[in-house]
């Protein structure tokens, strides 16, 4: 791989791991969302929405980070 290629896919991994953080910070937002709804079916609807989006999110930053860093190491 050249130059070019790394850093693109070095920008697009960074684009992913910010976009993980947002998914995240949202699946956290509805987690904490629990505490407002008066039916059990809201609360456990409001539970699985969060945690969805919670594995999605911190698994989205998991795997950017990982990729950033090994890509850093061939700019080097």
């Amino acid at each position: 791989m050249d130059q070019r290629e790394i850093k693109g896919k070095l920008k697009t991994y960074q684009i992913n791991q910010a976009l993980g953080f947002f998914i995240l910070f949202f699946g956290i937002v509805v987690s904490i969302a629990l505490i407002f709804p008066e039916s059990q079916i809201q609360r456990m609807t409001n539970l699985a929405a969060g945690s969805t989006l919670i594995l999605i999110g911190g698994g989205m930053m998991f795997v950017a980070t990982k990729n950033i860093k090994k890509l850093q190491k061939l700019l080097k």
